[in-house]
């Protein structure tokens, strides 16, 4: 059941939750191993109004959708090995994102829009290398943009070669913005394709055609028309072989979540969120399990997307995206945990001893995703670890992921006193998008300290030893602690938001960089930049001249 008493923003509610019956824009059918998602955008059907998303252009709706049907196969269609991406539109794959709405937006929502986007197309590229579902980019008429970089994020691309249909990055000479989900990275990165060729590329509004596309590396098959899907089936049935997941596997159904929205928050059943508007907080408060669960494999997949791993993953996600969208004001996350720790540990054994089982593996995976969401959340967080907590295991990844950790510090003989404990699930199942643990990336300069704690894994730490270990940043003992919380939250909400979120990007990934890890820093960086520009969003800037006949007017220097 989903209620709204009343709107918590000025913009109507944005949520994030659908089903295949309810999409508009993409089609999903299932053949075998194969699964096809193909793009048909409704004009009208624009997430807000003021804008028709013409020529299969997306905005935030249609990514919503697509961020749906990949839930959809990973766990509702475990045997499916492939996916087939590409289009219903005759000779247009798709133009991107859309450039009305773009010129329309806030700065927030623009930015928010491409956070989500790069996020799901990280996610698919998560799943090939973890999990073996494979992606093909059917590339069956002209694809510029977004709707190129939905092909990057693929393992393989094919395109129709019919002497018209082009590939393109125009956001430059276009639009005076960057391709904001990865296109750069990813052909210089991913594709590997030299230097002064991607600078060619990405100048040229015109894009290439498909003998050039190839030759250059940007894409990976070509075929005339009437060659061209049996390339494509040929394709993904290759792409079938080289994957691990189950032939022949019944999944879960994803139903609904069972979600109350509020003035107060949202509320879940293992994830609560309370705004503090008065104070610009919110409260995250994550549940550790209270029933018995399920041990072995058939009472994981009885229990399906009740089982708590797999809830919990889901109500967090949505938790974050529903923040993220809608209460841009609360700058500081206060991250909690509630139950026995004990019951957190024994469901992470579960997980670790089956982590070979689709449904185990696929959960991992959601957790893994849902937890870098924080990792890249454009909001300071701090993690309260008090008498309640439960702070062990895959949830003291929460505590990791958070800026700074403030333990309770009671004296030793006190039975109430918190407790941190470790296992396999801080070791490296969960990697941020850096490609490291939060434990590694923690003790970056003192890597010896990851060790000695695998070592100890299991071991419980209160609070003067999680301090000396380095596993908190601070311990108030009980007579400072209601003080050093109340403080620590006025000092950090009274500071720049926007210098926040730029230090906290620095901040977090720290060591070498992987591509997410450049999606999210450098370019995000860069595109957050080029947004307040006036040569992209000012009155004469180039996505709000865009389609007028009207030249922009740019500021020439460079700085």
């Amino acid at each position: 059941m989903v209620t709204a008493e009343l709107p918590i923003a000025s913009q109507p509610l944005v949520t994030f939750d659908t089903s295949p019956e309810r999409y508009r824009h993409w089609r999903l059918s299932v053949d075998g191993r194969v699964a096809t998602l193909t793009l048909d955008v409704d004009e009208d059907g624009g997430i807000r109004p003021g804008y028709a998303l013409k020529l299969n252009s997306y905005d935030l709706g249609v990514d919503i959708e697509f961020h749906d049907a990949l839930q959809r196969i990973r766990f509702e269609h475990p045997g499916v090995a492939c996916v087939v991406i590409t289009s219903a539109k005759d000779r247009m794959f798709c133009a991107g994102a859309n450039i009305y709405m773009l010129g329309a937006s806030t700065h927030a929502w623009k930015v928010n829009f491409c956070k989500f986007t790069n996020e799901t197309r990280n996610g698919m590229e998560d799943s090939s290398r973890n999990d073996g579902l494979r992606f093909v980019a059917a590339l069956n008429g002209t694809t510029a943009g977004g709707g190129y970089e939905i092909a990057l994020a693929c393992d393989e691309i094919v395109m129709v070669d019919d002497r018209s249909s082009a590939v393109s990055l125009p956001e430059v000479p276009l639009l005076g913005v960057l391709p904001g989900t990865g296109g750069l990275t990813r052909v210089v990165d991913k594709r590997k394709v030299r230097r002064d060729i991607a600078d060619l590329f990405c100048t040229n509004p015109d894009g290439v055609r498909a003998e050039r596309a190839k030759s250059w590396n940007l894409v990976d098959h070509i075929a005339p028309p009437a060659q061209f899907a049996a390339l494509v089936a040929e394709r993904a049935q290759a792409l079938c072989t080289s994957s691990p997941r189950p032939a022949v596997e019944r999944g879960i159904e994803l139903r609904p979540l069972e979600r109350v929205i509020d003035a107060a928050g949202y509320h879940y059943r293992h994830v609560d969120v309370r705004f503090d508007h008065l104070r610009r907080l919110v409260t995250l408060v994550v549940r550790a399990p209270r029933e018995a669960q399920p041990q072995g494999v058939e009472g994981i997949v009885a229990a399906g997307d009740a089982w708590w791993p797999l809830a919990l993953a889901r109500e967090l996600d949505d938790a974050l995206l529903l923040l993220r969208t809608n209460e841009a004001q609360l700058g500081l996350l206060v991250i909690r945990t509630e139950g026995d720790p004990e019951a957190v540990l024994a469901a992470d054994q579960t997980l670790l001893r089956h982590r070979d089982h689709w449904l185990v593996r696929e959960t991992i995976g959601m957790l893994r995703r849902t937890f870098a969401r924080i990792d890249v959340t454009s909001r300071s967080a701090y993690a309260i670890v008090d008498a309640n907590s439960c702070f062990a295991g895959l949830l003291y990844e929460l505590a990791l992921a958070a800026d700074r950790s403030y333990m309770l510090d009671l004296t030793d003989g006190d039975e109430n006193a918190p407790e941190i404990a470790l296992d396999e699930f801080n070791f490296g199942l969960l990697p941020m998008v850096n490609g490291r643990s939060r434990l590694e990336t923690h003790f970056l300069g003192t890597p010896t300290a990851v060790a000695a704690l695998s070592a100890e894994a299991g071991r419980r730490y209160r609070a003067a030893e999680a301090l000396a270990q380095g596993l908190i940043t601070l311990a108030p003992d009980d007579l400072d602690w209601e003080d050093e919380l109340r403080m620590a939250f006025e000092e950090r909400t009274a500071l720049s938001p926007d210098a926040l979120t730029a230090m906290e990007a620095n901040l977090r990934f720290a060591g070498s960089e992987t591509l997410e890890a450049k999606v999210f820093g450098r370019l995000s960086a860069w595109q957050n930049w080029v947004f307040i520009r006036p040569n992209a969003t000012g009155e004469r800037g180039a996505l709000n001249v865009f389609g007028t006949g009207s030249r922009p007017q740019f500021d020439w220097k460079r700085v």
